[in-house]
């Protein structure tokens, strides 16, 4: 590994592959790496070098960025820690779910891989953290890919629809707790009113409760079908 700080390798790399794993595995550009990371694409450009060096990534002319076998590991070995944390926080520490991300971020570079496989075990070996997201999975001295949920946006669905949230994929504290407002949570079971309503919103009841939500912030939600009762 090169002389550069572990956690600047570890955020590039878990970056490139929530990029590349977003979009059915197409190259990440430079633009989406520097946006993502709130960086300069000179910086990214310069890190890159880093990281090819290391064999961690590649960056192929006129298509993007991919991670190596090496770099792939890493990036689920980072993730899993990062996912796992959250959960942990969120459980023992009564977190919210608007808290336990930005706190993760801070600790998923410090902890051991070992203290990360007790928190599995302690936890009961989650599939996902508590915003939906898949949790790699140990597997020896190996670890497998996170399997992506089937679903798809609450956008997406018609009046009379009824789904439960499985995932979030905008994970801001700002629009969590906006979710927490409307009542939705992980799990949450509800049925479309209308979509849209004439005017850029989505309606939903939830329970006795009915909520509005604009369609943007409905496609940042992936829902599955539930029967209808």
């Amino acid at each position: 590994m090169p002389a550069v700080p572990s956690l600047t390798v570890e955020n590039y790399v878990k970056t490139i592959f929530q990029i590349v794993s977003a979009q059915q595995d197409r190259p990440a550009t430079t633009g989406q790496i520097a946006a993502a990371l709130e960086v300069s694409p000179g910086t990214v450009t310069s890190m890159l070098k880093t990281l090819d060096a290391a064999r961690l990534a590649t960056h192929m002319p006129y298509e993007g960025v991919a991670l190596t076998r090496s770099g792939r590991v890493l990036a689920l070995r980072v993730l899993r820690r990062h996912r796992l944390l959250e959960l942990f926080l969120l459980r023992t520490l009564d977190m919210s779910w608007d808290e336990v991300h930005d706190e993760a971020e801070h600790m998923e570079h410090a902890v051991s891989d070992l203290l990360v496989d007790r928190i599995d075990a302690f936890l009961g070996h989650p599939d996902v953290d508590p915003h939906g997201d898949p949790i790699p999975r140990a597997d020896g001295d190996t670890l497998r890919p996170p399997e992506e949920p089937a679903g798809h946006t609450l956008a997406e669905c018609t009046a009379g629809a009824t789904f439960k949230l499985a995932r979030v994929l905008d994970q801001s504290a700002e629009f969590l707790r906006s979710l927490t407002d409307s009542g939705l949570a992980l799990g949450a079971v509800g049925r479309v009113e209308r979509n849209p309503d004439g005017a850029g919103l989505i309606r939903i009841q939830l329970g006795k409760r009915s909520c509005v939500l604009a369609l943007e912030a409905a496609r940042k939600l992936l829902v599955v079908d539930t029967p209808k009762g």
